[in-house]
Formats: C-alpha cells, sequence, structure tokens
C-alpha cells in the first residue's frame, strides 16, 4: 500500500483504535522511512498529548495511555543478547509494544506481533507492507480504505 504523510497517520490511528495490551507492532525500514513517525501516530491515536522523543538513545519510551504503551527502538543495541536489559518481559501482557528496528532482536522477536514495514516510494509517499499473525485477524489492516493519494504532479 502506497501511502502519503496523511494516510500514514489515519493508518496509525486507525491501528490504535484496535491495540490492546500484549499486542506487539514491528516496525521496520530504513533510516528516515517513518517508523518513529507512525509511532507518534499511533500514540497520538491513543490520546496522547505530550512529546513522543524518539527513543534512538533510551531505547525505551513508556507512555500511561489506555493501553499503556512502551516505544522501544533497538537501532543502537550492539547485539540481541542487549534486548534482555530492557525488561521487555515486564511488558509483553500487560502494555503495547511498539519496537523499531526488530530484526535487532534476532530469534527474539514473539511470533504474534504484527510486523509492519516502511519503504520509501518518493520524496513524499511511503509503501507499507506487513505480515498478519493469527492473533490480528480482524483487526489488521483497518477495515475503512484510505482515500486514493492524489495524482503525483499534485503531491508534496
Amino acid at each position: 500500500m502506497i501511502v502519503d504523510e496523511a494516510g500514514l497517520a489515519a493508518l496509525a490511528a486507525a491501528l490504535a483504535v484496535a491495540l490492546r495490551p500484549g499486542d506487539i507492532v514491528a516496525l521496520s525500514g530504513d533510516l528516515g522511512a517513518g517508523k518513529t513517525t507512525f509511532a507518534r501516530a499511533v500514540l497520538r491515536g491513543l490520546g496522547w498529548a505530550g512529546e513522543v522523543p524518539s527513543p534512538s538513545f533510551t531505547l525505551v519510551q513508556t507512555y500511561p495511555t489506555e493501553p499503556p504503551v512502551w516505544h522501544v527502538d533497538l537501532y543502537r543495541l550492539g547485539s540481541a543478547d542487549e534486548v534482555d536489559g530492557l525488561g521487555l518481559d515486564e511488558a509483553w501482557d500487560a502494555a503495547v509494544v511498539i519496537i523499531e528496528w526488530p530484526e535487532r532482536m534476532g530469534d527474539g522477536l514473539p511470533a504474534d506481533a504484527l510486523r509492519l514495514r516502511l519503504d520509501r516510494a518518493g520524496d513524499a509517499t511511503r509503501t507499507l507492507t506487513w505480515a498478519v499473525p493469527p492473533s490480528w485477524e480482524g483487526r489488521w489492516p483497518p477495515p475503512d480504505p484510505l482515500p486514493p493519494l492524489p495524482p503525483q504532479s499534485q503531491r508534496r
């Protein structure tokens, strides 16, 4: 699916409505693909009005939304062994965990994670692809289709 920034925010808001404790959302893509932007839009969809800094340096940011969210960025990890020190096992059942750079976990990403991938598809658009485990069927993709993108000449 090709989306612009508004479409990405709409998809993130639709995802926010479907989230429940224990959900894991794995966001993959190159630097600048829109992973943090998508996570911010999910948090906005959950009603979070505060700042949403990138967790690139803190590795984990938590938010007291309903359901609670742990936003995790694994980009700076040197190995999958370092994931154990983040305390994610505390969040797996009680919170929504949004993980940027999940491939840094090696085989440690739970099988029931919704896997989303963002790739650049031009200056203002992204291609969003996904792998949906059984626990997400009926919740992703969102039931309401997004409006079509304007012609290339009208995009910013």
